[in-house]
């Protein structure tokens, strides 16, 4: 299904999706995160917007987020990096990194599930700040 949106979002922007390697829980949560945060940070690029996913982050309607990406654009930013974390969040140290926390609600996701709903949303945002309709 994110596959379906990728092809979506051709016309709008370009996508590229990096996975972290995969740290075994049985190594324990603490490392776990440790190891995936430092992954994570050796990918940030300088001078990219990064938003984390996040239970604790701010909600928006897609209207609004929307709202905010164009704003960001008008603010001077071309490159957004979004982070999925995986099946223990993310670390301090990734969402202290990040200039905006995004919440899809309250619930817990798979990060596959997550990368599927902000692909949509990313769709979404660009048809209603272009004037498209969304529904179909």
């Amino acid at each position: 299904m994110a596959d379906h949106y990728l092809r979506l979002l051709l016309p709008y922007a370009s996508v590229e999706i990096q996975e972290v390697g995969g740290v075994p829980l049985s190594r324990g949560p603490a490392r776990v995160m440790a190891q995936e945060g430092v992954d994570i940070m050796k990918r940030l690029r300088a001078g990219a917007f990064v938003i984390a996913l996040d239970r604790t982050g701010r909600q928006m309607s897609s209207e609004h987020f929307s709202a905010t990406l164009a704003s960001l654009k008008l603010a001077g930013y071309s490159d957004f990096q979004f982070i999925v974390g995986g099946a223990l969040g993310l670390g301090a140290d990734v969402l202290a990194a990040a200039q905006e926390r995004l919440s899809f609600g309250p619930m817990t996701f798979p990060h596959q599930l997550a990368r599927c709903m902000l692909l949509e949303q990313l769709y979404r945002a660009f048809r209603i700040e272009k004037g498209e309709p969304y529904h179909y």
